[in-house]
């Protein structure tokens, strides 16, 4: 994998840069739209590559080991050939999915043993075990087994949370050192800093990440319930700290505001559910702030989605997307969904060219402003 800075902000942390694999190019800032169970849920790959215009999405090691099962996606070929997608794939370690399931997991040195949520079947994820999943899956960029404290850890529980994923995050690279690429391209392999709320945890992990010289890092464990001035500290510390020949990546985050915000401080990549799962629920992103869809104030309003829209849903109008979500039509979660991505690849592409431009920060604030308009 290649990173190349194409620009940085004078004036923030913001940068532009281009990221190579070897199923293409990645121009950052870029959002990624999460594909679960091997689908961004409502959207053809067709649109997704041409009205969308995602250069990569996510896979979920989680839900893809439980289903469809690695047997499944090895004889396929990998998760590219089986759902078509031949661009760049992330897949996350699963570590968030299984810590979100609280009672129905127990955590120990060697990993984490869990119930199945579709069967209730017992599993254990070890660090190794993830490595050889993501091997199978074979994505482009995958991610290092960790643990995810909540927002509102204690110190003491957050340090306990984060010395365990160092110890993890050894036994990941040694795995992933002991084992090939089983379908002819490279896959790289990307730590996670965590360490909670609390800046010195950030600082020590971040050091600690560094001294595997990996292709790029991750930023774990923000947009768990914190305050997002701490989620924001937190991206600058962790920042600061981090080489600036790599990407970097904020998982989970966020909100368009998010995004921009951390920008401005000098992260790369994002992912999130929220643009079609808001969208499914009649929440709509756009240029001049956020509809809800449902409203009654939109029951005859025949104006466009988004007349500053760039996707070929936006033609539709508000009332009709309103009576299709009133309907619980599927077709008005798809074009919710559709618009909310191709919103948030937008916003991240023009983010990109006011990068280089350089006028980001004066474009960033006036967006920042329209975004937290409701409409």
């Amino acid at each position: 994998m290649n990173f190349e800075l194409t620009a940085v902000s004078v004036k923030s942390g913001a940068r532009a840069s281009i990221i190579t694999t070897d199923h293409g190019q990645i121009e950052t800032p870029i959002f990624m739209p999460v594909g679960t169970a091997g689908t961004v849920k409502g959207i053809h790959t067709r649109d997704l590559k041409d009205d969308v215009k995602a250069q990569i999405i996510l896979g979920n090691t989680y839900h893809l080991y439980l289903r469809p099962g690695m047997d499944v996606i090895e004889k396929a070929g990998g998760l590219h050939k089986f759902n078509r997608w031949d661009r760049p794939i992330l897949t996350d370690s699963g570590g968030f999915q299984v810590f979100s399931l609280g009672d129905i997991r127990k955590l120990s040195e060697a990993g984490a043993k869990f119930q199945s949520h579709i069967d209730g079947s017992y599993h254990l994820f070890t660090p190794e075990g993830v490595m050889d999943i993501q091997r199978t899956i074979g994505a482009d960029i995958i991610m290092a087994f960790d643990e995810c404290a909540p927002g509102d850890s204690d110190h003491a529980y957050a340090k306990k949370a984060m010395e365990l994923t160092q110890r993890w995050l050894e036994r990941c690279f040694v795995q992933f050192g002991k084992t090939e690429p089983k379908y002819g391209y490279h896959q790289s392999l990307f730590p996670i800093v965590q360490g909670s709320a609390y800046p010195d945890l950030r600082r020590i992990a971040a050091e600690h990440v560094q001294t595997f010289n990996a292709d790029g890092y991750a930023i774990g464990g923000l947009a768990v319930g914190e305050k997002e001035e701490v989620m924001y500290e937190m991206i600058e510390v962790v920042n600061g700290i981090l080489p600036q020949n790599r990407p970097r990546y904020l998982m989970g985050v966020g909100t368009p505001v998010n995004i921009l915000e951390a920008i401005e401080r000098g992260v790369d990549m994002f992912d999130c559910v929220m643009p079609t799962r808001n969208g499914r629920n009649g929440m709509l992103f756009t240029s001049e702030g956020k509809i809800n869809i449902r409203n009654a104030k939109w029951e005859n309003d025949h104006s466009p989605i988004d007349e500053n829209g760039t996707s070929f849903v936006d033609q539709y109008s508000k009332a009709y997307l309103r009576h299709l979500i009133i309907s619980n039509e599927m077709l008005g979660a798809q074009i919710a969904s559709q618009h909310n991505l191709a919103f948030y690849l937008w916003l991240v592409q023009t983010a990109r060219q006011k990068i280089i431009a350089g006028d980001f920060e004066t474009w960033k604030n006036e967006m920042v402003h329209k975004l937290n308009h409701r409409l």
